[in-house]
């Protein structure tokens, strides 16, 4: 079992090539995607069932109805308040509750992608009905300002347009906030943290008594617990209701979740000033970090650590040392029946991590390469795997060092690493785009490296699974941008897969087959012109929204783009396409308008597209008079569009 230029396959379910090369890489592709989607937990998603999800378990705030008057009443409603008050979850909800009417619930950017525009409300974007969020909780002076600028003359748009706007307005920047703005905010005043669990609670069929949650730790935990905390220790209790023995019940439940969310870094460092050694402080570390694995794992994680530390070595003789059931004792430690090793004190692995990257801030550049060296190592299975990058993840971000993750990414993605690392790199990335602090700076990071052709293949199709699988699920108009990028600049299996993508990703969404078209038009003419015209082709559907007139215009455009730059024989299959939905009369005439006004009176054009059609009307299957009425619609077209009159007319 060994990685080196050769593969190392810990996830098979099935038979699979086990020599270098595409094959490999496809297999770990889908084990990465797999991981993302196993990953459910989506607290930031405006997806509607996730939303309905959040309706059923939503405890409205203090002034909640307040914010929805202001909502109903100027199309805007601005919400502000302390931190952990359930803000952007108010915002989410104030919108769901909104009649749904023909436009769609999503957020807006949070970066600013392109040159093309340099406003954070692009108006061509709304849409009759649209409810939009915008989450500005981590903007910075300098652009709470900006939209703070650009907000007033995109409100007029809103109400012309029966558009609803929610905004959770950065509380650290409270003094900035425009005098003509606060006629429209609303301060948010913070739940009931008790009230809020029981709801969660009740909907995963736990019905605690009054008395068992009085609980004293209970009470002092959700004084000061964030909304989102709260949330999470519901969870916590239904996972250890669904692990715990039959005759377990509430008190014992509740008594597990919250050992693992107890502070105990004072015991941590207690422990650590007292009396351990370097040595025995990086096992207490290894084990953190490789917490319920085999005695092994952990003894090698402990010594890569004191490696990478350059820690002199122990000079003893190795039979003069302790053996690792006793160094584990010393720690606090123990080895269960099952042969893996954990503290005796829930939640001390936790602090353990936490102590590291909060008080030894130096380490923390030399801990980032310790568990990029760790997870090259075959020693963990997919679990466990997992569990450490989200470790590792935690801290990074708790700290302040995305980069660390970013970097990672790098790493397991380079020509040389080991093809089983994909689904690492794309984990680790996963959880700095779902950091509530942190997201934005990744999701910009991507939208850099999606314009940089020179980044490797493997990279590229990381990011591909990110954007599709993650991403798209709380901001998929930035995630449409990434993949349209990645796919101008991917060649071969990355390029495939990125177009892939993109159109799925597109035809899913009415406002997003928008976007793309819009995206597609402006990058015609451009250096990407010849990918843009091949990804116009497969995106262009003469059926959708073709009774827009914004949509016929913009498809004439593609197509005029495609006349221009292409032989016949190169657009031939998608125009017999197109034409095939002529047959259908809802769709004949604003289609066939389509590639009329996209010959732009060009005899050339003209001719070739009705040769084209001429032969398409000839072909043996379907129906011989429907293709023969859309050769005539298309024909007398045609003759309008170059001022011939019909037959017989004017005589």
């Amino acid at each position: 079992m060994t990685w080196g230029n050769g593969a190392y396959i810990n996830e098979a379910r099935s038979a699979v090539h086990s020599g270098d090369g595409m094959q490999v890489n496809f297999y770990h592709l889908e084990a990465a995607a797999s991981r993302l989607r196993e990953q459910t937990r989506r607290p930031r998603t405006v997806a509607k069932d996730d939303r309905e999800r959040l309706y059923q378990r939503f405890v409205p705030p203090g002034r909640f109805r307040q914010a929805s008057y202001v909502l109903a009443a100027h199309h805007t409603a601005l919400l502000s308040g302390h931190p952990g008050s359930g803000l952007r979850a108010a915002a989410l909800m104030l919108l769901h509750e909104l009649p749904e009417g023909k436009g769609t619930l999503h957020e807006l950017p949070d970066t600013q992608d392109d040159d093309s525009s340099t406003s954070l409300f692009d108006s061509s974007d709304i849409h009759s009905g649209d409810r939009l969020l915008l989450d500005l909780s981590g903007a910075d002076e300098t652009r709470y300002l900006e939209v703070q600028t650009q907000l007033s003359d995109f409100r007029n748009r809103l109400m012309e347009r029966g558009a609803h706007l929610a905004v959770v307005l950065p509380h650290h920047l409270g003094y900035l906030l425009r005098s003509d703005l606060r006629p429209l905010t609303t301060d948010i005043e913070r739940p009931s943290a008790l009230r809020v669990l029981t709801v969660h609670l009740r909907r995963d069929g736990i019905s605690p008594t009054a008395t068992e949650l009085e609980a004293p730790e209970l009470t002092t935990y959700l004084t000061k617990a964030p909304m989102r905390d709260v949330a999470d220790l519901a969870d916590r209790i239904r996972r250890a209701r669904d692990t715990a023995e039959p005759e377990r019940g509430f008190p014992h439940w509740l008594r597990d979740a919250l050992a693992v969310l107890t502070d105990q870094t004072a015991r941590v460092a207690g422990d650590l000033s007292a009396r351990f050694t370097g040595r025995r402080r990086a096992l207490l570390l290894a084990l953190a970090m490789f917490h319920d694995t085999t005695p092994a794992t952990v003894f090698s994680a402990g010594t890569a650590l004191l490696k990478i530390l350059d820690h002199p070595p122990d000079e003893r003789p190795r039979l003069d040392h302790s053996d690792l059931n006793a160094e584990f004792t010393a720690i606090g430690a123990e080895t269960q029946p099952s042969g893996r090793v954990r503290f005796s004190k829930v939640g001390y692995d936790r602090a353990v991590r936490d102590h590291f990257w909060t008080y030894l801030p130096d380490l923390r550049i030399q801990l980032c390469d310790w568990v990029g060296e760790c997870i090259e190592r075959p020693w963990l299975n997919k679990g466990e795997r997992e569990r450490v990058i989200a470790w590792f993840a935690e801290q990074g971000l708790r700290t302040g060092r995305p980069e660390d993750l970013s970097n990672l990414a790098i790493r397991w993605t380079k020509p040389s690493a080991p093809a089983p690392l994909l689904p690492d790199a794309a984990q680790i990335l996963a959880h700095g785009l779902a950091d509530s602090r942190h997201g934005r700076s990744f999701r910009q990071q991507i939208y850099e490296w999606s314009k940089n052709a020179e980044l490797s293949p493997r990279l590229k199709q990381v990011l591909i699974l990110v954007c599709f699988q993650v991403m798209a699920q709380t901001h998929p108009d930035q995630a449409l941008v990434r993949l349209h990028h990645l796919t101008r600049r991917a060649s071969g299996p990355a390029g495939a897969s990125a177009q892939q993508s993109l159109l799925k990703l597109a035809h899913a969404d009415s406002r997003l087959y928008r976007l793309l078209l819009s995206r597609i038009d402006t990058g015609m003419g451009g250096s990407y012109g010849q990918a843009d015209t091949a990804l116009f082709l497969a995106l262009a559907d003469a059926a959708r929204l073709i009774r827009s007139s914004d949509v016929r215009r913009v498809l004439a455009s593609g197509w005029a783009g495609v006349l221009r730059r292409w032989p016949v024989e190169r657009w031939r299959p998608d125009a017999d396409r197109w034409l095939t939905v002529c047959e259908d009369d809802r769709y004949r005439d604003p289609a066939l308008d389509v590639l009329v006004t996209a010959c732009a009176g060009d005899s050339s054009a003209l001719g070739s597209v009705y040769r084209v059609a001429h032969d398409w009307s000839r072909a043996r299957s379907g129906d011989a008079a429907l293709r023969a009425e859309v050769l005539a619609c298309l024909f007398r077209k045609m003759n309008s569009a170059q001022g011939h009159e019909p037959l017989g007319v004017g005589a």
